[in-house]
């Protein structure tokens, strides 16, 4: 006996959340606005982490938006979400960033350069900026892959299957790349408070 259709529901991974913005800015280019809106803090975030760099991170973060805003006409419902095609946009930019870097190297100013609000709690401040290089120095120390799954799942909070589609691997691979990354970062937390 064949079951009846029924409606897609909003927690189902198949439905695209975005894809009544993305029609609505596929007719007026002025309705981008709400998909650049909601997706401008994670791309940054994204490029931020990959790139080091505050100001490269807003070229990357530009050039994406830009180049996803000339391609939208394309975007299609196909299986993919907006979210995860606007990353594989982001991937493709944060990789052309690194290559003319390579390209262009420049001297990072001194540490201590910008400094905290007058207002802040400095014992406060020196601790959570103390455990978040400890953190990004051991996801810096992870193969490529590994660190690319990492950010993508916990930073941006993208699905096994939109990182899948972003870094062109099965949502299987980005599971098992997930897991052996925790587990090594796990490893190197431990070995780091034997020492």
């Amino acid at each position: 006996m064949r079951q009846p259709d029924r409606a897609a529901s909003p927690d189902d991974p198949r439905v695209d959340p975005d894809l009544d913005a993305v029609r609505a800015a596929q007719a007026d280019r002025a309705a981008f606005a709400t998909l650049y809106r909601r997706y401008l803090d994670r791309v940054y975030g994204y490029a931020f982490y990959q790139l080091g760099d505050h100001y490269d991170a807003e070229d990357a973060t530009e050039r994406t938006f830009m180049a996803a805003l000339a391609a939208l006409g394309g975007f299609r419902d196909t299986g993919s979400t907006f979210r995860a095609w606007l990353f594989r946009i982001a991937h493709n930019t944060i990789a052309n960033a690194h290559r003319s870097r390579a390209r262009r190297p420049t001297i990072a100013l001194p540490d201590g350069w910008d400094r905290p609000a007058a207002d802040a709690d400095p014992a406060r401040l020196v601790g959570r900026g103390e455990e978040l290089r400890e953190v990004l120095r051991l996801i810096d120390q992870l193969p490529e892959d590994r660190r690319q799954v990492v950010l993508l799942r916990f930073v941006d909070e993208l699905t096994s299957r939109e990182i899948g589609i972003v870094l062109d691997r099965s949502e299987g691979a980005v599971r098992v790349l997930l897991h052996r990354a925790l587990r090594e970062l796990a490893a190197r937390v431990a070995e780091d408070r034997l020492a």
